[in-house]
Order: structure tokens, then sequence, then C-alpha cells
């Protein structure tokens, strides 16, 4: 009786504890961790989010800029918070599923719990507005009598433009960048011919043209412009996500998620999103995040079982 009086206790008392999570929650500040180089779409997006988060929370929410490793560094640090609901990931959802299928890396997919999806990032193929092609087609072709050089900013965009090159017969050369904010000299200073984009380019209108949607769907911004699932049958998975250390407490997920979704309709936030990026506002919950996330996971693990 006396065992069973005292796992009647611990559970009593861990129930108070949660609930003390959910009425509380949060009694400091919060750090938002982007993992990826400053100047980026990203990082622009981040920033202005997290005052609107802070906002809504009621705390003070801190930015934390840990670029590296086309992502995983900032993702590995998150993965070794407390799961507190005090360290949060502002990240790509690939960056939490492609590093550790190709990458010597410290955490799974498992390592984190997935809050919410604030937007689908507009990635594309890109190049300058003076490029001598204006589609895919057409680069295809200029490619064979020419060796063209492509900037990616991670091993993932690597390997999805090395694919597209792998069906075409040709070859390009990848140039590592260190996320939009260095793509962008780079391809309009001529150091590359093309690139791939998370969506920076849709701040450069009239200096660069998309020539393939990297998205399952084509871009709200390029609607005539095919994408790589039209052209080639794959596609990159596109979510910006917010994510946490397994384990954070349930009511401390719901509560970033339910600030998350009203912090999207911050209007510093939503003309940021509509007018400047013209990235569109995909609120999405823990569950139908969840999945979605589980169910890319499995695509991404069959093109790295490819490479």
């Amino acid at each position: 009786m006396k065992i069973i009086r005292t796992m009647v206790a611990a559970t009593l008392a861990a129930g108070a504890m949660t609930a003390a999570v959910a009425q509380d929650y949060p009694t400091k500040p919060v750090t938002l961790v982007i993992p990826y180089a400053a100047g980026g779409t990203t990082e622009t997006m981040a920033r202005v989010f997290s005052v609107a988060l802070g906002e809504e929370l009621g705390q003070k929410v801190i930015v934390q800029v840990k670029p590296g490793a086309g992502g995983a560094l900032g993702a590995s640090e998150v993965s070794r918070a407390a799961p507190d609901g005090y360290t949060v990931l502002f990240s790509t959802a690939s960056t939490l599923m492609w590093p550790p299928l190709t990458q010597d890396v410290d955490f799974t997919l498992e390592s984190f719990d997935f809050v919410a999806k604030i937007s689908d990032y507009q990635q594309a193929v890109v190049a300058k507005a003076d490029a001598p092609f204006d589609t895919m087609e057409e680069l295809i072709a200029y490619s064979k009598d020419n060796t063209l050089s492509y900037g990616d900013q991670s091993s993932l965009s690597r390997a999805f433009i090395d694919a597209v090159a792998d069906k075409e017969g040709i070859q390009w050369n990848g140039i590592p960048t260190k996320g939009g904010g260095e793509m962008v000299p780079f391809l309009l200073g001529g150091k590359i011919d093309f690139a791939w984009s998370g969506g920076v380019h849709q701040a450069y209108e009239g200096k660069m043209k998309v020539l393939m949607s990297m998205n399952y769907d084509r871009l709200a911004a390029s609607p005539d412009v095919p994408s790589i699932q039209e052209l080639y049958g794959i596609s990159m998975p596109s979510q910006a996500i917010l994510s946490v250390p397994a384990g954070t407490p349930a009511e401390a997920i719901a509560v970033l998620a339910e600030k998350a979704e009203a912090a999207m309709e911050n209007p510093e936030f939503v003309e940021l999103m509509t007018t400047k990026l013209n990235f569109p506002l995909a609120y999405q919950g823990t569950e139908a995040i969840t999945k979605a996330i589980t169910e890319s996971n499995a695509v991404l693990a069959d093109i790295a079982a490819s490479q």
C-alpha cells in the first residue's frame, strides 16, 4: 500500500507540475535559434516573427543566429537544450530530416517535437535577369555546350539539383554558399551562373528570374513557371517550422502553437510576408505538421539512399 500511495503521490505531483507549466509558462525570456546566416530569408522572417511572438507570450524572445553545416549546427544545439519550452528552433523542416540521413550529426528527427508551421519556403532555381536562358529547358540546352556553376546552400539543395543534372545527362559545378545572404552577391556578381534559393530571390524582382519551382507546386509569385515535381517527379520539403527539444511539456508546446498562430496576424509580420518576401501565411498546428514531416521524411530517405 505504501508503494501504491507513493506512486499516486508522484503522479499527482507530476500532474501539478504539468498544470503549473500550462498556467505559468513562460515565466522568463524564450530563445529563438536561427540555424542559418544573417541576411537570408529565414533570418529576416524569424527576426520580425520573434517580436510578434514575444508580444503574444508576454515575454521577450531573444534571437540567436547559429549558422553552419546547412543548419545542422544550430539544430544540434537546440536538440541538446533543456526540454522546457524556453529554446525554440525556427528552421526549414528539411534541416531536421536531411542531416541525420546523410551526415554524422548528433541528432535525429526524433530529437525534436514540432510546434507549428509558419509558412512554405518559395524554393526555386534562379538566375540573373540577363542570363542567356529563361526557362529550365533553355538552361539544360545551354549547359550542354557550356560549363556552368551553381550556388547551393546545403547538401539537400545540392542533392536535388544534382538529381536533375543526372536525369539530363549533364554536370554542373556546385558552389557552397552560406545562405541567401551570400548567394545573392555571388549570383548578381557573376560568380555563379544560377542558384538554389529558399525564397530570397523574391526580394530581387527585376534582378533575378525563376527557372523552376523546387516545391511540389508552382510558386505563388511565379505561377507560369513549372515545378520540379511536374518536370522530374520529385520535390523538396518546403515548410518553415517551429520545433523544440523532444520531451518538452505538451502544455508548453500548446501555448507556443497558440501564440505562434496569433503572432502570424501581427501587421508588421503580415506586411513582411505578403509584400516584401511574397511568402504565404500557412499555419499548421502541432498534429498536422508532425504528420506532414513524418511523411516527407520517408521521401527524403529514398533520395538519400540513391546518393
